[in-house]
């Protein structure tokens, strides 16, 4: 049974950071391009960020640069997103997402609100 399992949202005052994880299982980790989604309340899913499978690519969307930095491990099965300096504009639920081919997975989410 394929789970990806989102954790690590919550309240955060502007300015603040937060530190997502996925973990998947039920397929080979490691094989996936890894990417975290976003969305904000009453808007469309986009995409944040991204991370090819040996970690030596990523790519990040104009709004998150210089804040967020994504990273996997494939021992541990997770990925993580790294978020500094929020805003009360990346307040969304995140989603991680495993993309191989054909194959695609998603986690049910995690809220993140940036509010004073």
């Amino acid at each position: 049974q394929v789970q990806l399992v989102e954790s690590g949202g919550g309240l955060v005052q502007p300015g603040g950071s937060l530190r997502l994880s996925c973990v998947g299982s039920g397929f080979i980790f490691s094989n996936y391009v890894l990417k975290w989604y976003r969305q904000p309340p009453g808007k469309e899913r986009e995409l944040v960020a991204f991370i090819n499978r040996g970690s030596s690519s990523t790519n990040y969307a104009d709004s998150v640069k210089g804040r967020f930095t994504i990273s996997r491990d494939n021992a541990k099965n997770t990925v993580y997103l790294q978020m500094n300096s929020l805003k009360p504009e990346d307040t969304a639920v995140y989603y991680c997402n495993a993309f191989q081919f054909a194959n695609v997975y998603w986690g049910r989410g995690t809220q993140v609100t940036v509010s004073s």
